[in-house]
C-alpha cells in the first residue's frame, strides 16, 4: 500500500541566463545578507558583484557575510547569525556551492531563533531545542552542481572542537525561491565539477535505496542517476558547454528534491564521520572513497534495486544472474568513478589511518545515526568498520 507526503515548498527557477530574474522577481524582504565562501571565487568570476547589483536592482540593500569555508563551521554560522541580527536582515541569499548555501540556511535558523545554531540540532552534542519560530527565507544561488542544497531543506554544519557534522533541517529552511543558472557553473574546476557531482549521484542512488524512498522519489532518482551517468564525464572534460552543465545541474537539482522527499542513507553518515575528523577533505572525495565498499554490501541486500540503477546508467544485464545483476551497479560505479578521473583517490592521502576506524563508526552513529534505521540492512557497529577498513585498503581494482 502506497503512503508517503510529498511536500517540496520551494520555488525553482531553472536555466541558462535566469539569474537575471533576480533583479525582478518577488524577494521576501529588503535587508538581505548575502552569504558567500571565504575563497574569493565569487568576487573572482563576477558572480558576487552581479548578484549585488541584482538585489539592489530590485530594490534592496544588502549586506556581505564572506566567511563561509568548505564543510561550513559553527563558529562562522553563529557569526553570520548575529551579524543578521545585529543589522536587522530580514532573508538570507546563499550564494556558492552547498557550504554557503548550508550555512546560509542555519544563520537563517539562528538568526530568527537566537542562541547558537547548535542549540537545535537535534543528536550528537546539540542542545535537542525546538526553535520557536521560523527561519528567515532563504533564496539559494548555487554555482556548483552537486549537493541539491537548492531543493531541500538540509544544511550541514560541524561543529570542530567535538568533531561532529550532523545535517538538520525543518519545514522553514527550505529556499523559498532557488534560481539555478547552469551557466554560472561554467567556472567550476574539472576536479571540482567531479566531486560535487558524484555528491549528487550518491543522492539519488541513497534515495532510492532509502526505506524512506517513494513514487516521485524513484523516478527523480533515475533521472538522476541516468543523466550523471551519461553527462557528468562531459562536463569534466568539456566544462565549458552550457548545455552539458545544464543537464548536469538538473540532476543535481533533482537529487535534492530526492533528498526532500526520500533520504540519504549511511553512506553519507559515513562521509559525515570522515570529514568532521578532516574538515578539509571534500564532502564528494569522501563519499567516492567510501562507495565501492558500501555499495558492494547495498548490491548483495538489495539486489532488485541495484539492478536498476545499473540499467539506468547503462550496465548490460542480459544473462545474469540476480545477485550479479545487482553487482553490475558497483561495476558501473567503478567506472564512473574512472570517467570522471577521480580512481586516484585514497583515505590514506588524506591523512586516515587504521587507528581512527572506531572513533569513525562510533562518529557516523552517534551524529548521523537517523540514516541507519533508512538503510536497507542493519549494519552493526563491526559491519560499518570493516567497510572503513576496505575503503582504507584502496580498491582491488
Amino acid at each position: 500500500m502506497l503512503d508517503f507526503t510529498f511536500h517540496v515548498p520551494t520555488r525553482i527557477v531553472f536555466g541558462a541566463g535566469r539569474l537575471e530574474e533576480l533583479g525582478r522577481l518577488p524577494l521576501p524582504g529588503v535587508k538581505p545578507l548575502v552569504v558567500v565562501g571565504a575563497g574569493g571565487s565569487m568576487r573572482r568570476h563576477g558572480h558576487l558583484d552581479r548578484v549585488l547589483a541584482l538585489l539592489r536592482q530590485n530594490g534592496c540593500e544588502p549586506m556581505l557575510f564572506e566567511r563561509v569555508r568548505p564543510n561550513p563551521s559553527l563558529v562562522h554560522v553563529d557569526e553570520g547569525a548575529c551579524v543578521a541580527r545585529a543589522n536587522g536582515c530580514d532573508f538570507i541569499v546563499g550564494l556558492g556551492g552547498g557550504s554557503p548555501i548550508d550555512a546560509a540556511k542555519a544563520i537563517a535558523l539562528a538568526a530568527a531563533n537566537g542562541g547558537s545554531y547548535w542549540d537545535y540540532i537535534q543528536s550528537g552534542t546539540g542542545g535537542r531545542r525546538t526553535p520557536q519560530h521560523p527561519a528567515l527565507p532563504v533564496v539559494a544561488i548555487p554555482t556548483t552542481a552537486g549537493t541539491g542544497t537548492e531543493a531541500d531543506p538540509w544544511t550541514v554544519v560541524t561543529r570542530d572542537e567535538t568533531q561532529e557534522k550532523i545535517g538538520w533541517g525543518n519545514d522553514s529552511t527550505y529556499p523559498v525561491l532557488s534560481i539555478v543558472d547552469p551557466a554560472l557553473t561554467v567556472t567550476v574546476p574539472p576536479r571540482i565539477t567531479a566531486m560535487t557531482g558524484m555528491d549528487a549521484f550518491f543522492h539519488a542512488v541513497e534515495a532510492y535505496l532509502s526505506l524512506s524512498r517513494q513514487p516521485s522519489s524513484d523516478l527523480l532518482a533515475l533521472e538522476a542517476v541516468s543523466l550523471l551517468a551519461q553527462f557528468l564525464p562531459q562536463a569534466v572534460r568539456q566544462g565549458d558547454s552550457v548545455e552539458v552543465r545544464s543537464m548536469v545541474s538538473w540532476a543535481s537539482t533533482a537529487a535534492g528534491l530526492c533528498e526532500s522527499l526520500s533520504s540519504c542513507i549511511a553512506h553519507h553518515s559515513m562521509e559525515h564521520a570522515l570529514s568532521a575528523h578532516h574538515p578539509d577533505l571534500p564532502h564528494g572525495a569522501g563519499l567516492v572513497m567510501l562507495s565501492l565498499p558500501f555499495f558492494e554490501v547495498m548490491a548483495r541486500v538489495q539486489p532488485k534495486r541495484c539492478a536498476d540503477l545499473a540499467a539506468t546508467m547503462g550496465m548490460p544485464l542480459h544473462g545474469l544472474p540476480p545477485a550479479q545483476q545487482g553487482m553490475a551497479f558497483v561495476e558501473g560505479l567503478r567506472l564512473l568513478i574512472r570517467a570522471v578521473g577521480l580512481d586516484d583517490l585514497r583515505l590514506a592521502d588524506h591523512g586516515i589511518t587504521a587507528a581512527e576506524i572506531p572513533a569513525l563508526a562510533k562518529n557516523a552513529r552517534e551524529t548521523m545515526g537517523a540514516l541507519f534505521p533508512l538503510t536497507p540492512v542493519d549494519l552493526r557497529p563491526e559491519d560499518v568498520e570493516a567497510i572503513f577498513a576496505k575503503a582504507l585498503a584502496g580498491p582491488t581494482a
